[in-house]
């Protein structure tokens, strides 16, 4: 079975895959209780022209399709930049049972630099959480698209 670290990887293939597609770099992909990957995915706003196309939301929207259930039950998503307020919404209501991410975001996470959204205990469902898994390279990889974009 894959490791934290690899499935962050594999999430990272796809943060890369936005970048190559002029998408900002974050990707993420969701496994299931045994291990298996339901969905893959990255950021694709621009391409869909969809304020809500966010990795996280692409691929619970993927795996719930895939298993035919919206309960996400026992599920790991992993996803290179910590979670905004909707995506973290949406992994409450999935009943997403871990997040592994990488970079925190101290201007829109809702895990631990502006909420802590996941580990509210008023809500029905709460979140194991583990960051920084390759947060070096998730970091690098978006300050690297903002400086291209920035020098064009």
């Amino acid at each position: 079975m894959m490791d934290d670290v690899q499935r962050m990887q594999r999430a990272l293939d796809q943060a890369n895959r936005a970048a190559q597609a002029g998408e900002v770099p974050v990707g993420a992909v969701l496994f299931s209780h045994d291990g298996r990957m339901l969905a893959s995915n990255h950021n694709r706003r621009e391409t869909d022209q969809d304020p809500c196309a966010h990795a996280e939301i692409l691929v619970i929207r993927q795996a719930a399709q895939a298993i035919g259930q919206w309960r996400l039950t026992g599920a790991t998503l992993a996803v290179t930049l910590e979670p905004c307020l909707m995506c973290a919404g949406a992994i409450i209501l999935a009943r997403i049972e871990r997040l592994i991410y990488g970079a925190s975001d101290p201007k829109a996470g809702a895990v631990i630099s502006l909420y802590r959204a996941l580990d509210d205990p008023r809500l029905n469902h709460q979140v194991m959480v583990e960051g920084g898994i390759l947060a070096d390279q998730s970091r690098e990889l978006l300050q690297r698209f903002f400086h291209e974009r920035r020098q064009r």
